[in-house]
């Protein structure tokens, strides 16, 4: 859950949007510039902290970005205008960044390979269950205290998991006397020990890996199709609800059934991970490339039903979310840990996820607010449909690529 608990202050601005741009008169465009602030913003820092979380300590790492993140909504809140806003998001997606890859860190310690996409796809629960559960608290305080509210309350959620991960998070095992002893054994038979790799090492052995290209390409692609619902799901329900209620309480009815999606994203963490184990022998593209498949149908079909149908639009909006996280939990954990070179397992992690959340900046954020200030959402949509299929077409490449267990010590402090 301490992962999962930076989403409350990272998809919170999604439901804050409609009252932004109407008490700013920003358009689309405008708050497309602000979000994808925080995905460059997260891209980059997970390049240099992917290198850090392979030498400092991710208890501390977790720390920083945890407060200082919940520290830069409160500024979010009380700041006025676009550049202001930007800058403070931009901030916020460097804080952000400091989740991840130390999480990743951890699990490797923990976890053995064979077992890795189950246990990734667990981890990825947590934070399928709080975005799903942003969108109910942000809008919430949406219709309390306007958009504000959606910046004020959800730091409250962080700051409270940020001072339980420093009680209770351990970083690996605890070493027992058999441990030791064998330790001592091998140590008498190794003349000379092996040393860590330095920064630019792990960042050459990182990029001169050719299997994390494809799975960021496919990353950049699968994020930007799900920041597409993340970012502007509840603005286009918004919209296209036809009714006359009031933008609190649209805003608060749209939140709560977007709430949906990444609720249906935590069968499909745990389900992908757990099916590419046990019936694809650790190969995760065949997994992948289905949901993704599935995904573009969906995708294709959504605005239609979004507009007529309430229950299909929960029920498209669940399995959306399925095949989303199913995805997106293998392509930025499973896979790069089981396909990085040995002691790279973070920096792997941080190179694909930088790739992740360019896409949903670039090819997410800015052609989706570009496209939707001169078409209409049908039209925005099925673009979204055409990048989960782009995505399936590069991580097929990977069809045959599996993961090896990491000899004693790859993976450890």
């Amino acid at each position: 859950m301490t992962y999962g608990a930076f989403y409350f202050c990272r998809t919170n601005i999604s439901v804050a949007l409609p009252g932004i741009e109407q008490e700013y008169g920003l358009s689309k465009q405008d708050m497309a510039i602000v979000l994808m602030g925080l995905k460059i913003a997260y891209a980059v820092g997970q390049l240099i902290n992917g290198q850090l979380a392979e030498r400092c300590s991710a208890r501390v790492m977790l720390a920083i970005g945890m407060f200082a993140s919940a520290a830069l909504n409160y500024c979010f809140g009380f700041s006025h205008g676009l550049y202001l806003f930007l800058f403070i998001w931009t901030c916020n997606g460097y804080f952000q960044s400091l989740g991840w890859t130390p999480c990743v860190r951890v699990v490797g310690n923990w976890i053995e390979v064979e077992r890795r996409g189950f246990v990734m796809g667990f981890v990825g629960t947590g934070y399928q269950l709080t975005a799903g559960l942003t969108y109910v608290v942000a809008g919430v305080g949406f219709s309390l205290l306007g958009w504000r509210g959606a910046m004020f309350v959800p730091p409250l959620i962080l700051v409270a998991a940020a001072i339980g991960m420093l009680c209770f998070l351990r970083e690996q095992p605890a070493k027992t006397t058999s441990d030791e002893d064998e330790s001592q054994a091998t140590a008498a038979e190794v003349t000379k020990p092996k040393s860590k790799l330095s920064t630019w090492e792990t960042f050459l052995e990182t990029v001169c890996n050719p299997l994390l290209w494809p799975l960021g390409l496919a990353l950049g692609m699968t994020n930007a199709i799900r920041y597409g619902y993340l970012d502007w799901g509840v603005i286009h329900l918004v919209e296209v609800s036809g009714s006359d209620e009031e933008l609190n309480t649209k805003i608060l009815k749209s939140a709560v059934k977007f709430a949906v999606l990444p609720l249906g994203g935590v069968f499909g963490a745990v389900t992908s991970g757990w099916i590419s184990d046990r019936y694809f022998s650790s190969r995760r593209a065949p997994v992948v490339c289905f949901l993704l498949l599935v995904l573009c149908g969906i995708t294709l079909a959504y605005d239609y039903v979004a507009r007529s149908s309430t229950l299909g639009t929960l029920f498209l909006l669940a399995a959306a979310g399925f095949c989303i996280y199913g995805a997106q939990v293998i392509l930025v954990g499973t896979a790069p840990a089981d396909l990085a070179r040995r002691g790279t397992s973070a920096a792997a992690a941080g190179f694909v996820n930088f790739f992740g959340y360019i896409g949903a900046a670039l090819v997410g954020d800015f052609v989706t607010g570009y496209l939707k200030d001169r078409y209409e959402w049908e039209v925005v949509i099925r673009v979204w449909a055409g990048w989960a299929l782009l995505a399936a077409i590069m991580v097929a490449v990977l069809w045959n690529r599996t993961g090896s267990q990491p000899t004693a010590g790859d993976e450890s402090s």
